[in-house]
């Protein structure tokens, strides 16, 4: 009988068999540190709120890229699950608040009532302040598993992201810019600061969770650019091309609220190309990583391919 040749072909990545594991952990860790009843309970049922805004719902696309940038680099990967579901408390907060008549003022999220709808504004207002300052308690644990010096970069570049520089900066040129016509540049922008940047930077805390050399940093952050705007482009045509059921929040919202997004700016089929040229800019950034020598990107491929393409 011959021998088996040492030389096999390694088994195609499997996305979703990655995926399934990774977001075990992570929803295991969420429910534990999310207010959890039998161990931290949080008053007049505010525990109840940040539990419906952040359990049972949504792509947990910023875990999973954070895991897979922590993957890629060999990191510590009990800092990158904390990174993991720091950012996913950051983003939760985000839409509980988005979602509030003062802003987008949306009844329907993750293909259920809004926190809002749900529990009232005072305390969906509550709920994701909570979830904010829970996000830096879960990246700063009092024990020896993370180190302090990571802690401290873990939490700067989150704040960063979901801060001024970031996400709110960007939430505050979306609000001001309802009924104006925007320049490409303009547009560009507000997503590079709204979407973009709390994207991005899973990937960079992930990338943060081991010495990282510089050109692999670099390399990684264009990834986090290119994937944290397609996500933005994408998520604008599937607003015009989706229905509510598909999409688990409200279609068509973007063009009722006169918002100025890509598909309004390009048109649809240019948008669509652009999304597929974001894709080639982000594996393109991983070939440089392949290039210094690490090898382990295919989550991240496969997540940006997911990301591009999805239908919801």
């Amino acid at each position: 009988m011959p021998l088996l040749s040492t030389l096999e072909t390694p088994p195609l990545f499997c996305l979703a068999d990655w995926s399934t594991q990774q977001l075990a952990s992570v929803e295991q860790a969420l429910s534990r540190w999310v207010a959890d009843p039998a161990q931290t309970p949080a008053p007049a049922g505010l525990g109840d709120a940040m539990r419906y805004a952040v359990l049972d719902g949504g792509k947990r696309l910023r875990p999973l890229l954070v895991l897979a940038a922590c993957e890629a680099v060999n990191g510590s990967r009990r800092a990158a699950l904390r990174a993991a579901c720091a950012v996913e408390l950051i983003h939760a907060y985000s839409l509980v608040h988005d979602d509030m008549p003062c802003m987008d003022n949306d009844v329907l999220r993750r293909g259920k009532p809004t926190v809002h709808v749900r529990f009232g504004q005072a305390q969906a207002l509550l709920a994701g302040d909570a979830l904010q300052a829970l996000a830096f308690e879960i990246l700063t644990p009092d024990d020896a598993s993370v180190d302090a010096a990571m802690q401290a970069r873990l939490c700067r570049m989150l704040a960063q992201a979901a801060g001024y520089q970031g996400m709110a900066g960007g939430q505050a040129i979306d609000l001001a810019s309802v009924g104006l016509p925007l320049s490409s540049v303009q547009l560009h922008e507000m997503h590079r600061l709204k979407t973009g940047a709390l994207l991005q930077a899973s990937v960079m805390m992930g990338a943060s969770c081991a010495s990282t050399a510089l050109p692999v940093q670099e390399a990684l952050r264009d990834y986090g650019a290119a994937i944290g705007l397609a996500f933005q482009v994408v998520d604008d045509i599937l607003d015009v091309t989706a229905d509510s059921a598909t999409l688990g929040k409200t279609a068509g919202k973007d063009a009722a609220q006169d918002k100025p997004t890509f598909v309004s700016l390009m048109g649809l089929a240019a948008s669509t190309d652009y999304a597929q040229q974001l894709l080639a800019q982000a594996l393109a950034s991983l070939d440089k990583v392949q290039a210094s020598g690490l090898n382990d990107t295919d989550a991240l491929r496969a997540l940006a391919d997911m990301l591009v393409n999805r239908q919801h």
